[in-house]
């Protein structure tokens, strides 16, 4: 019998498996179609109409490559944000630009500092690399900056990550709180700073740019405000070095040319943004108004969703799979205490009406009423 060759010790030591279970999977393990899909953060307010058109459009070229460059977006990006050109790399969304970084500066055995309970697919890409991971807790329902900061200092981490705002808590730190976390971060220690959500952020809070520091690398998306999850594009803006080095390894077709005419188009829509971030935040007061009612605590978010703390992990699970009996798709992170916590995406009115419905039904049911 022919024999493949062996797989790498990496790969080899690694369990069996994914950070995420899609929500399609969990439809086909159990029969149970979604309702209400609440649970991925994806935006229900779905995308700019100029992008459709636009990408409607560019359907007509799908038979070309995309440009590898992304030269119109990554000109119209610079003005946007008041960087150069040479400061912005792609992505297809930043889960590819998380291993993309993880594979420039990590070598095997080469700790990394992040916190415990958040984001998982930046872990699953360490792992994969061969890095070797340190976690910091969170303090009450935030990243501890001191003590991720500390932690880097100790173990001589290449990499910290932080998501702000967070995910899965949806806290927020502001542009002075986050300089002076940077202060305190040890030199040759990469801060990977994870703003998928940012959108949703204050904005005068948000941090400005600062792309001449090679220390820090700053990762954007068009799959939450934007609405483009399914298209998957995403960037992160950088020293000019370390674009550089992305650029040796990235896939350069990665970006196909459909996606990348949705997000030009919506980049150039920044009222159809605005008003998102509006119908969010006020999503956002409802929730916790429920959770409230409820006698449940909403966490602070400055996100697309709220996380609601039921006050134990056996209460959030049980209302989680009450809810997921009637269609309703939520999540409860992974990692105690965190997993106290539901966790449920802002949706239409119409879909806040529903879950309102059913939270109500699956807190009575489960015992668990306030």
């Amino acid at each position: 019998m022919p024999s493949r060759p062996p797989f790498s010790d990496i790969v080899s030591s690694l369990p069996a498996t994914v950070p995420f279970v899609p929500p399609e999977e969990s439809e086909r393990r159990t029969g149970q179609k979604i309702q209400l899909r609440l649970g991925a953060n994806e935006s229900s307010f779905g995308m700019s109409p100029r992008a459709a058109e636009a990408m409607r459009h560019a359907v007509e070229e799908a038979h070309l490559y995309g440009d590898a460059h992304c030269h119109e977006l990554r000109t119209e990006l610079a003005r946007h944000h008041g960087v150069e050109t040479e400061h912005i790399v792609f992505g297809s969304g930043i889960d590819e630009l998380l291993g993309l970084i993880c594979r420039v500066f990590l070598n095997p055995g080469d700790p990394i500092t992040t916190s415990l309970g958040g984001y998982p697919t930046f872990n699953y890409h360490v792992k994969g690399f061969g890095g070797q991971l340190h976690q910091v807790p969170y303090d009450g329902d935030r990243n501890d900056l001191k003590g991720l900061a500390d932690k880097a200092r100790q173990t001589g981490s290449r990499i910290l990550y932080l998501a702000n705002p967070d995910n899965p808590t949806g806290t927020f730190y502001t542009a002075e709180e986050l300089k002076c976390f940077r202060r305190q971060l040890p030199e040759g220690c990469l801060l990977l700073l994870d703003e998928a959500y940012v959108e949703f952020a204050p904005e005068e809070d948000v941090m400005p740019f600062d792309p001449a520091d090679p220390q820090i690398i700053r990762t954007r998306t068009f799959s939450k405000a934007h609405g483009m999850a399914g298209a998957r594009i995403a960037y992160a803006i950088t020293h000019p070095e370390t674009v550089d080095a992305v650029n040796k390894i990235r896939n350069h077709f990665g970006i196909n040319r459909i996606a990348q005419a949705g997000a030009l188009a919506s980049l150039r829509d920044p009222g159809f943004i605005r008003s998102v971030a509006e119908k969010v935040a006020q999503g956002r007061e409802e929730y916790a108004s429920l959770a409230r009612e409820l006698g449940f605590r909403p966490i602070p978010s400055s996100t697309n969703f709220v996380a609601i703390d039921v006050g134990s992990a056996k209460r959030a699970q049980a209302i989680m799979d009450a809810l997921w009996e009637e269609g309703v798709f939520v999540r409860v992170p992974g990692v105690e205490p965190l997993n106290r916590c539901i966790r449920v995406g802002v949706g239409t009115p119409e879909e806040r009406r529903q879950f309102a419905e059913a939270f109500r039904e699956a807190a009575r049911r489960t015992g668990i009423d306030g």
